[in-house]
């Protein structure tokens, strides 16, 4: 259920390119704030192609990736090298051109199955929240991470076995809410005509799992004109 307390703010930009650059931006200020915060910045990682090209921008960012804790919002059940997992894409565009501690990469093991995935991956988050920064997408759907709508996710859990997604692959793993909304700050990005039904369902009040993640203080939506048209 959506919380009207917690607001969704809404930021158009021209396009995917000029989202991106405003994802990475927003990045590296909630990367800056969380590390002199409390030494660390502990963010979870979205896949697609919009995010790609903002990891793309990070990997020349000036920070001190020491105090960078990476994870991820969801991943498919692929071998660990797959070209198609979330946590290779932040590889190759991002983290191995960086100087990441690999201790402080903490990619699903989706490789295992979902079942075993997940609950292995409950003892990692279980130790990391409250995250600082969560980055989502949408999907055309009006799914976010790998949480579909019409499917059940017991909302006090924290990471979620996908048995049957309804695009491949269908075995994938998921935070779920409870974990997704115990963050300081929700950055969706959303770009393409594509994702237009999607936005305008969510804007309208529907039922959607990416309207349910709304962090501690509201969610920050960085979308292009094509998708808010």
């Amino acid at each position: 259920m959506t919380d009207s307390s917690k607001p969704t703010r809404w930021h158009t930009h021209p396009d995917a390119d000029a989202v991106a650059t405003a994802a990475a931006n927003r990045i590296l200020q909630s990367a800056t704030d969380a590390i002199a915060r409390s030494g660390q910045f502990r963010i979870v990682l979205a896949g697609g192609r919009t995010p790609e090209k903002a990891y793309r921008l990070l990997a020349d960012a000036d920070t001190d990736w020491r105090c960078w804790e990476i994870y991820y919002g969801d991943e498919r059940c692929l071998p660990a090298d797959h070209e198609e997992r979330n946590s290779v894409m932040a590889r190759e565009a991002w983290l191995d051109h960086v100087p990441l501690p690999p201790e402080r990469h903490h990619p699903i093991p989706a490789e295992c199955g979902a079942r075993q995935a997940a609950q292995s991956y409950r003892d990692t988050i279980a130790t990391a929240l409250p995250f600082d920064l969560v980055l989502l997408g949408i999907g055309e759907d009006g799914h976010t991470a790998s949480l579909f709508p019409g499917q059940s996710h017991p909302p006090a859990e924290l990471v979620h076995p996908v048995h049957q997604a309804p695009k491949p692959p269908p075995e994938r793993v998921s935070l779920g809410e409870r974990a997704l909304n115990d963050s300081r700050e929700i950055l969706v990005l959303v770009t393409g005509a594509g994702k237009r039904k999607a936005v305008q369902a969510w804007k309208q009040g529907d039922a959607l799992p990416v309207s349910r993640i709304h962090g501690l203080h509201g969610a920050d939506v960085l979308i292009d004109t094509a998708a808010a048209q």
